[in-house]
């Protein structure tokens, strides 16, 4: 079920109504149930999946709770290989097939797998929504009762909704059982503001989606179909676009994740600091995707090592990091592309540390100043790398990189639409603007504590803004295809 759908409309109320009238001992159920709806409603098949890792890992978690040390590592491997197990074949065995074919074809060694004389389409095999964010989730529960962090949940209903609390479930964000099956269990309590503050979350997410992200979605697709261009600034603009876009359209999901848990007092992790106001690299990468990268920092980069030991080891921890975070991303060399391109980037960084800081100390430079500086340079690579995460393959990125550099004309007006251009344009720098100043989780302080006549002047200001101008197209959120 898409967020930015009337269905979610009418499901949403439903839920929350139900979650006040129904008992306590029941209030498990109600969200199980619901949660189970919204992520099947399009693909009941695809439920399955999500189920068999919910058992394993209640099962694995149990059998960890008071068991040696190398017990208790035999279920978590357990965990481990049904968990990546499922995700490798449902996302990258078409990916790790089609690679070693190429590896072999290039010696000149053709590879077939037949099935009844026919060959395998792995193309067909269906990607099943949220898998990444669900599979890591679930991961961290074992992890964390193996390490001894966490004991297990033994209410089998209550881990369920945990794995597939709906606000979070598509497209996180990725949150720790510590955190929230607490909340899960928590006394009712209706509190009128958190309520409020959901709804005008949602509200937001529903404008960063239809109007913002799906509009500058309609000039990135046409700059991206033609990466051979000559008008090199309608080129930098596409990328400049797709940079807000994936920005815009990830934080409006969850804006409304968080708003959708708000509405039944329950707090979901924020995921993200104003990334695009990053000074650097490593600065973009402490803001963007929270919940994701504090995964990987804690069951990834620290297990490895992190920045501890030599630089060498400390640059090729970051290598396997990021090689993980494009693999994450997508089944595809780009995305593996993108994630080196990222790691390289933050080598640099950390290897020239001590004499920029040397150069800024000669230069009596401020910490603002520095800032200033550096926002530049993080943002432009920030955007550059982001063709290769939105190119469908290594010779398009390129192919729309070189033709960034073409400047044969003023040209920028893709879609020979002024209007809409300014308007893609005038709402980027709204956004922005409030995003400086309040942040993407702090949104309803804009409307909550204010005089009843500028409150509604805000909601009429709201209605007429999505009626008018929002993109007519339900388009899925960018983020469900990983």
């Amino acid at each position: 079920m898409l967020f930015n759908s009337f269905e979610f409309l009418i499901f949403l109320p439903i839920v929350v109504f139900g979650y006040y009238c129904i008992s306590k001992t029941y209030r498990w159920l109600w969200l199980l149930l619901a949660s189970y709806l919204f992520y099947s409603i399009h693909e009941p098949r695809l439920l399955i999946l999500l189920i068999i890792s919910t058992l394993t890992d209640y099962f694995c978690g149990l059998k960890m709770a008071n068991g040696s040390k190398a017990k208790n590592k035999k279920y978590l491997i357990l965990s481990l290989a049904v968990n990546l197990g499922m995700l490798f074949i449902f996302k990258y065995l078409g990916f790790f097939t089609t690679t070693v074919n190429n590896f072999f074809a290039f010696f000149g060694v053709e590879l077939t797998t037949q099935e009844n004389g026919g060959a395998y389409n792995f193309e067909q095999i269906l990607l099943p929504v949220g898998i990444s964010f669900y599979t890591f989730q679930t991961l961290s529960y074992t992890i964390d009762i193996y390490r001894g962090n966490l004991k297990p949940e033994k209410h089998l209903g209550v881990f369920a909704l945990y794995v597939s609390f709906f606000p979070q479930l598509v497209a996180g964000p990725i949150e720790r059982a510590s955190r929230l099956i607490p909340q899960l269990k928590q006394k009712l309590v209706i509190n009128i503001t958190n309520i409020k503050k959901g709804i005008i979350l949602i509200a937001w997410g529903l404008f960063l989606k239809v109007v913002v992200a799906d509009r500058l979605g309609i000039y990135v697709d046409a700059a991206f179909a033609n990466p051979n261009s000559p008008h090199g600034f309608s080129m930098i603009l596409g990328a400049l676009f797709f940079c807000f876009q994936i920005y815009y359209d990830f934080s409006a999901y969850t804006s409304i994740a968080i708003g959708a848990a708000k509405t039944i007092n329950i707090e979901l992790m924020q995921n993200f600091n104003k990334p695009i106001f990053a000074t650097s690299i490593a600065d973009f990468w402490k803001r963007w995707h929270i919940s994701l990268m504090e995964w990987l920092r804690d069951y990834l980069f620290i297990p490895l090592g992190g920045s501890r030991g030599s630089k060498i080891r400390t640059i090729f921890n970051l290598l396997v990091l990021f090689i993980i975070v494009g693999l994450w991303h997508g089944a595809s060399w780009t995305f593996v592309i993108w994630g080196i391109l990222n790691a390289l980037i933050l080598v640099i960084e950390y290897s020239t540390r001590k004499i920029r800081m040397r150069i800024f100390d000669f230069l009596k430079m401020t910490k603002r100043g520095r800032e200033l500086f550096g926002w530049p340079f993080g943002f432009t690579c920030i955007f550059l790398t982001l063709v290769f995460f939105r190119s469908p393959n290594f010779d398009h990125a390129m192919l729309y990189i070189k033709s960034m550099f073409q400047f044969r004309s003023l040209h920028i007006n893709l879609l020979n639409n002024y209007f809409e251009l300014i308007l893609s344009i005038s709402l980027v720098l709204l956004v922005q603007t409030i995003h400086y100043f309040k942040g993407n989780d702090k949104i309803y302080d804009l409307v909550i504590g204010k005089p009843l006549a500028i409150r509604w002047s805000y909601y009429i200001a709201y209605i007429f803004i999505i009626v008018l101008f929002a993109i007519n197209r339900q388009n899925t959120f960018i983020y469900f295809q990983f």
